[in-house]
């Protein structure tokens, strides 16, 4: 069987710095696709359109046939000025993290009202606003990282009232909560879903350092509610990977006064890994709309037919299928993917 996927995009990816950079941008495009929204929490993180245009351009350098879609950190820093002087310049978001609740988001908000000023000027020039969608733990609260997402959907829905043209990307989506919110919003709300939260449920992480993410996986019926939303081909619900490579040791080593860092690998078997898994719950049919067309639509992405670029998929009712390498290599750069080992229906065969 063979399926054609037209101009696959993935709208949330981490293609970090440095030598880890240049062994994972070339992954996007292994892995099926040729859009990558980038996210700009580096360290430092991307808060200007400077910083933004100079690590577009390195990553351009590393694999110039991928299009690039650059974002800013929303910080106290960040200006009315500088949103204009971003879209001029061709950013095409900025990325909300809550403080310390995932990779390098020790600079993230703690309070959102004070960015109005922000999302007034992001509105008017139409910028996205892209969500991690949590809250940070507290105890006082009964805030923890399972409720945490479900804690910050109020957040989303004030967000929405107040500027109601302002295109709005909820991150990350694992809890049924997550996405029956997301549907009650207008049309300029969005939501990404992973890979790996269609995969993975709250049991497959607990103890297993390479299955654990932010937002962590949840429970049997968050996962349902994912994979439902996809089957139904709902248009606002699209493809963002989330993919986030670490260094060996720092995923599967924890010390009593330091976890093992969250993220899990997808890229460079992304395409085939979505179409396997959609496949398994009878959603096949969705697989163009919800890794390229859904997503392009949202973020005014579209490719005229003339100029797409095709990826096809063939399964292994006349191949192998794909066995997931153990590890990825360049340099002193390592990184492990999702599903090391693992064989998989789809392969890609012309991209």
């Amino acid at each position: 069987m063979l399926i054609s996927v037209p101009s696959p995009a993935d709208f949330h990816v981490h293609l970090r710095q440095g030598s880890m950079a240049s062994l994972v941008t070339p992954h996007v495009r292994r892995g099926g696709f040729n859009l990558a929204y980038v996210m700009p929490n580096l360290q430092p993180p991307i808060t200007s359109t400077e910083q933004a245009l100079k690590y577009k351009a390195q990553l351009r350098i590393i694999d110039p046939d991928v299009e690039f879609l650059m974002t800013l950190y929303l910080c106290p820093e960040l200006t009315p000025a500088e949103i204009r002087k971003a879209k001029a310049a061709g950013i095409v978001g900025v990325k909300s993290y809550p403080r310390g609740v995932t990779t390098n988001s020790d600079g993230g908000i703690e309070s959102y009202e004070m960015y109005y000023p922000i999302f007034e000027a992001m509105q008017e020039v139409d910028m996205v606003l892209n969500l991690h969608g949590e809250v940070p733990s507290d105890p006082t609260t009964n805030t923890h990282i399972l409720n945490a997402e479900s804690s910050f959907l109020p957040h989303l829905h004030s967000l929405h009232a107040a500027f109601p043209s302002l295109r709005i990307v909820l991150e990350h989506a694992t809890t049924r909560a997550a996405i029956e919110a997301v549907k009650a919003c207008g049309s300029t709300v969005g939501c990404t879903i992973t890979a790996h939260h269609l995969a993975l449920t709250v049991d497959d992480w607990a103890g297993q350092s390479w299955n654990f993410c932010k937002p962590v996986a949840k429970f049997p019926d968050d996962r349902q509610a994912l994979r439902d939303v996809i089957k139904e081909g709902h248009p606002r619900f699209f493809l963002g990977s989330d993919s986030a490579p670490h260094p060996p040791p720092k995923k599967s080593i924890s010390t009593p006064i330091q976890g093992c860092a969250a993220g899990i690998y997808t890229s460079p078997i992304l395409l085939p890994l979505v179409a396997h898994l959609l496949e398994s719950f009878g959603a096949l049919d969705r697989l163009a709309g919800f890794v390229s067309t859904f997503g392009r639509a949202f973020y005014k992405q579209e490719v005229p037919p003339e100029v797409q670029l095709t990826t096809y998929l063939q399964s292994t009712e006349e191949a192998n299928g794909l066995t997931i390498e153990e590890s990825y290599a360049s340099g002193d750069e390592n990184v492990i993917p999702f599903w090391a080992g693992k064989t998989i229906k789809w392969e890609i065969i012309q991209g």
